[in-house]
């Protein structure tokens, strides 16, 4: 197995047919996490014998990673259902309300069509704790979870349960206030080709609007391609073209939203936890008066809570980070700017329908156009670059990026920022520079890209 990591922030990611996305090593992880589940969730509630839950986004490579969780549960003495292609937060919330030991989520997310991953959830739909993670790792290292017996017969095949979507969509449709509708709105809605496609449009339809619909005809490799919550230039410029009243872009998995109001604006996550935090706070639902960001919130958004009494919660980058400090201080909502938001109210997880609903209720009830949500912050100047790597070297090790990092510091001094970190998904690294000159932020942006290249050249 060797030594590198094999859960990364949002489980096992990599490219179908190659370490660690084989059959026997998915089979593997499937059995002995299947095994650690059912020993946390102890007897079935129901009297009959331990299941999981299977999801999956659109991508070609899906069915056949389903097969071999399926073969790997029925080894560690699981059934599974067959829930389909399903919004990730979908199996978050039926794996409590069925009964299931744990669920699973054949699914990369954001990235492109050619990769694919498995994330895991426990009874209570909450992502799997990484300790749980690490002691599947070094299971797999002490030779843990090949095949042996034949599995049941009845375990062997997974039960259909394609027809548990409708109690999903019945769960997000009973968030929007009963006193409200979409009546009257045109909606653009953006589904990345992904996990969403068969479902968001017939939600926001069915609560009245007029539904656009874009990238919503999947065709195995056509997930996250050019479409979406990573490019929703195609949704912001169908909402002017179209003279709609919002937009909205998910992710391949459902799990984020990004909105564009009707002047065709986009209004990232941090936009939509700000407007979400305000309704609460208004309300006085905003439990403890405290909101969840992750340090790539920008710091416009932070000053602005904090002017409202509202306290900001800062963790590191993972929809995880958020979920653990909210329960941790009986909290109502966190997210990340990427579109995460979690609604703990709601459900235990990011959810991009339901963020788009509760987005949508908010503005229904303000009597107000999306855009006037803007004046709730003005953002400081920030610039992202995405560099792909082979390799992550340590960042401390490389000493051409170190002086630049230092440089750039020194200048912004206390009137903005830099961070610099690896994606625990992709082979990237992500450079953030806030600060008040909108030029000089994109410059050092750009010098610490080309100092990153040049040190990893000489590795």
């Amino acid at each position: 197995m060797g030594t590198a990591r094999l859960f990364g922030t949002d489980g096992v990611r990599g490219i179908p047919g190659r370490p660690p996305l084989v059959p026997e090593t998915v089979g593997r992880i499937a059995a002995i996490a299947a095994r650690l589940l059912k020993a946390q969730a102890g007897a079935a509630p129901n009297g009959g014998g331990p299941f999981l839950l299977i999801g999956r986004d659109t991508r070609g490579s899906g069915p056949a990673l389903m097969r071999s969780l399926v073969a790997g549960f029925a080894r560690a003495g699981a059934g599974s259902i067959d829930l389909g292609v399903l919004p990730t937060p979908a199996v978050s919330y039926l794996t409590p309300r069925l009964g299931a030991v744990g669920g699973a989520v054949i699914s990369a997310s954001h990235n492109p069509a050619e990769f694919n991953g498995v994330k895991f959830f426990d009874r209570n739909g909450f992502k799997m704790d990484p300790g749980v993670e690490e002691e599947i790792e070094e299971r797999l290292r002490r030779g843990e979870g090949a095949a042996g017996r034949a599995a049941a017969a009845g375990l062997a095949r997974p039960r259909d349960g394609t027809a548990q979507a409708g109690l999903y969509l019945d769960f997000l449709r009973s968030t929007f206030p009963a006193e409200l509708d979409l009546s009257g709105m045109t909606l653009v809605v953006d589904c990345a080709n992904g996990a969403s496609s068969a479902f968001a449009p017939r939600l926001f339809e069915g609560l009245g609007a007029r539904v656009i619909p874009l990238s919503c005809r999947p065709d195995g490799g056509n997930i996250n391609a050019g479409c979406g919550a990573l490019f929703p230039e195609a949704m912001r410029r169908a909402v002017v073209r179209r003279k709609a009243q919002a937009g909205v872009c998910f992710d391949g998995d459902a799990d984020r939203a990004i909105f564009a109001d009707e002047k065709g604006r986009l209004l990232d996550g941090d936009r939509l936890i700000c407007l979400g935090a305000l309704r609460l706070h208004e309300r006085g639902l905003l439990r403890n008066d405290r909101v969840v960001l992750t340090v790539m919130s920008n710091i416009g958004l932070v000053n602005s809570l904090k002017e409202r009494g509202i306290e900001v919660v800062s963790v590191p980058v993972g929809d995880r980070n958020v979920t653990e400090a909210i329960e941790r201080g009986g909290l109502s909502i966190g997210g990340e700017s990427s579109g995460h938001v979690i609604f703990r109210s709601f459900a235990v997880t990011g959810d991009g329908m339901l963020t788009a609903l509760q987005t949508l209720a908010a503005m229904r009830e303000s009597g107000k156009p999306l855009s006037a949500t803007r004046e709730a912050f003005r953002p400081v100047p920030q610039a992202l670059r995405n560099l792909h790597c082979g390799d992550k070297p340590p960042l401390e090790r490389l000493p051409r990026l170190q002086k630049a990092l230092r440089r750039c510091r020194r200048e912004l001094g206390e009137r903005g920022r830099v961070l610099l970190r690896y994606s625990g998904t992709e082979p990237l690294l992500r450079i953030m520079v806030e600060g008040p000159d909108r030029a000089r932020v994109a410059a050092m942006a750009d010098e610490l890209s080309a100092a990153f290249r040049a040190a990893s050249q000489k590795l």
